[in-house]
């Protein structure tokens, strides 16, 4: 592993996760995740069964991705924290997408819940990635009541917009110093890239893949979107000029 990806001291080899809803049929969900290469793997805790009976979306996933429960549809910090507890009892793992909305319509974080609701979780032995806005201060409170990467938004979930904000996820990459996942907005594999490219560590994305018309092969553009965005972070771009810069030396050319 060249370029490890490290949460919370486990060593990832791809820098996508991917969601589990919105898919047309459960084996489509399947192939598009495997065609993803995500070793990650969201799922809403409100919305699914825990029950690992034959066909539920534990066990077909639980077995061959690691997955990570997320608060989604929570708007209290009480409501999240017994929900993220009831998700570490139901499927054993400590690990947790922390999602506290404060607007229906948008689906933007409570900021001030979801630090508090963080704070708690952290405490109680959870690892803590919590959805929040593209803020630096939010997502250096964050990171100092110790969660283990944040996770902001590109633009309102399941828009795909894209990256409204790209300068405020480059100053959130710059200044905090835990992993940052690019999380909503995402539509295409551009997005992605780009997301890398401005210093992410990865990105989270569902909607893009599943209301895709060709689910599989989005899932993976997605990959490859994901990987050529880091190498071009890893190499360092040339910096922009307003003028011409001609590849080929004027000097020594026939009739100068």
């Amino acid at each position: 592993m060249q370029d490890p990806f490290i949460i919370a001291g486990v060593a990832l080899r791809s820098r996508l996760f991917i969601g589990s809803a919105g898919y047309a049929n459960r084996q489509l969900m399947l192939d598009s995740i495997e065609a993803s290469g995500a070793e990650i793997v969201t799922a809403s805790i409100r919305r699914i069964s825990l029950e690992g009976y034959a066909e539920s979306l534990v066990d077909l996933v639980g077995d061959r991705w690691r997955l990570l429960p997320n608060t989604a549809g929570c708007m209290t910090k009480r409501d999240a924290v017994l929900t993220a507890q009831l998700a570490r009892e139901a499927l054993g793992t400590s690990w947790l997408k922390l999602e506290l909305i404060g607007d229906r319509e948008t689906q933007y974080p409570d900021v001030a819940q979801l630090v508090e609701a963080a704070e708690e979780l952290v405490r109680d032995g959870f690892v803590v990635l919590p959805y929040c806005n593209d803020d630096l201060v939010t997502c250096m409170r964050l990171a100092d009541v110790g969660c283990a990467a944040v996770m902001p938004l590109g633009s309102p979930i399941g828009s795909g917009l894209g990256i409204s904000n790209p300068h405020a996820i480059e100053m959130i990459c710059s200044r905090v110093q835990v992993p940052v996942v690019l999380d909503a907005g995402i539509g295409t594999a551009s997005d992605a890239a780009l997301a890398m490219e401005l210093g992410c560590s990865a990105v989270l994305l569902s909607t893009a893949v599943a209301k895709a018309r060709d689910p599989v092969r989005m899932a993976r553009a997605m990959a490859a979107g994901v990987e050529g965005g880091r190498l071009a972070s890893l190499s360092g771009r040339i910096p922009k000029r307003r003028l011409a810069d001609p590849s080929s030396p004027q000097l020594g050319l026939i009739g100068t």
